[in-house]
């Protein structure tokens, strides 16, 4: 294939796993892939793939509530003008604190909520990538969401047709196995194995040029 498309690596990074080193080491790993086969890969990783303001909410209003107990069944007095005030602190403190801390939201959350949240989002990138457009229906999918600590594999028909469903399960399976440690070497390790079956079921044509960019998008807000 054609290697023209300068990699769009990084959006915004705020988190050392995934720095520009590691943004440069997985568009490497696609470039060497997409030698050996005709697939085209894109790679997305997310700090989050939902809002989660819900949380941030309730984290408030838990540390809000407390602090309203404390001053009813505390033996220290508290002017009553101040306790409106005190508990609106209280609620936007927490908010805050939860907004920046990826373990309360995933414990404030349910499992339900943050799957469907990394599946809709895996969608939409999608057809946002342009990885469903490509000429031969070979695009794919890699999504990792950190904070819900998920992975997601979206393969269009002509990778799907190619491969066996039982050794492409498998190779999903471990591949998803990453997202319970979201590592940069982790991931690499895992893409690198995912294109050695692609390579196998799937090798270069010669005549499908590269329709997706090489560099992952790494997206850290």
């Amino acid at each position: 294939m054609s290697r023209s498309n300068a990699p769009d690596i990084i959006s915004n990074v705020s988190r050392t796993k995934f720095d520009q080193a590691a943004g440069e080491s997985l568009a490497q790993a696609v470039r060497d892939i997409e030698k050996k086969t005709d697939a085209e890969i894109v790679i997305v990783v997310r700090g989050r793939s939902g809002t989660y303001r819900h949380a941030d909410y309730l984290c408030g209003a838990i540390i809000a509530l407390i602090g309203l107990i404390f001053v009813l069944i505390s033996p220290f007095e508290f002017h009553t003008y101040w306790v409106p005030i005190d508990v609106a602190g209280l609620f936007v403190a927490g908010a805050f604190v939860c907004s920046r801390t990826d373990f309360i939201r995933r414990a404030l959350t349910t499992k339900k909520l943050r799957s469907q949240a990394v599946r809709s989002g895996a969608a939409a990138m999608f057809y946002e990538a342009g990885i469903a457009n490509t000429s031969a229906e070979n695009g794919l999918l890699i999504y990792l969401s950190i904070l819900e600590r998920r992975l997601e594999v979206i393969a269009d028909r002509g990778i799907l047709k190619a491969v066996p469903a039982l050794k492409w399960n498998n190779a999903v399976f471990e591949l998803k196995q990453v997202a319970g440690n979201p590592d940069s070497e982790n991931l690499i390790k895992a893409v690198r194995e995912m294109g050695d079956l692609l390579a196998q079921y799937l090798p270069p044509t010669g005549e499908n040029p590269n329709e997706l960019p090489d560099g992952p998008r790494i997206e850290l807000k």
